[in-house]
């Protein structure tokens, strides 16, 4: 069985004992991580996602934190006052190894999501893994302290505390919906009622960012909202 997955804005195509490298994940060797993004599934028979795959996943072990090979970028300006620049950058990588591919209960399965490191200060050491973590709790506060504000479900006969179907969304699975119910998000009205400002928030902490835009959540909610 094989498993086409998208994460840090690339597509990879895996099986089980792969060995890859993908963008930095905010993880420390020997964890386990799930990735809830799947495109396709492979093997006996083939099922392809709209745009995703209900509760598939895969699931794979945290071997290391590397980097990429060196880049070198040169920059030469002909002019009367000619310049040049050389600059050097090497990608942060996470090397994992995939364990599992789950076809379905992928929301069930216990394994935390991997989520994307963002880019750290030079010069932390053995603390940027600390640092990141204590960036992303704050984070998680700030969200939580959103969803606390924001207002019930403005729909007619809907008694407070009740949820909506948020997979009546365009692209939002079981796995997804869990992250916006988790994060207190439980009713169309609270999304449609969305400020830019929010929208960038909860991108960054669901990892899909300029999604909701993509997918035009907004307009949906608020007609989804309104029946």
């Amino acid at each position: 069985m094989f498993a086409v997955m998208k994460t840090g804005g690339k597509q990879y195509k895996v099986q089980s004992g792969d060995t890859l490298r993908v963008e930095k994940l905010a993880a420390d060797a020997g964890e386990t991580v799930q990735f809830n993004e799947i495109l396709m599934l492979g093997g006996d028979s083939t099922v392809v996602g709209a745009p995703l795959v209900d509760g598939a996943a895969v699931q794979a072990e945290v071997l290391d934190q590397i980097k990429g090979e060196k880049v070198i970028n040169f920059v030469k300006r002909r002019r009367k006052h000619s310049s040049k620049r050389t600059k050097g950058h090497r990608q942060q990588l996470t090397l994992v190894r995939v364990t599992d591919i789950l076809s379905s209960g992928a929301d069930k399965s216990g394994v935390k999501a991997a989520q994307g490191a963002g880019i750290l200060p030079r010069g932390l050491g053995e603390d940027r893994y600390t640092a990141n973590r204590t960036e992303q709790s704050e984070m998680k506060a700030r969200v939580a302290g959103n969803a606390a504000k924001a207002k019930p479900a403005a729909k007619a006969g809907v008694a407070p505390g009740a949820k909506d179907d948020l997979k009546k969304l365009s692209g939002v699975g079981p796995a997804l919906e869990k992250k916006l119910n988790d994060a207190g998000i439980t009713s169309f009205a609270q999304i449609a009622a969305w400020t830019e400002a929010d929208i960038e928030e909860f991108g960054e902490k669901l990892s899909f960012k300029g999604r909701i835009e993509r997918e035009g959540w907004i307009e949906q909610a608020k007609d989804l909202a309104s029946k």
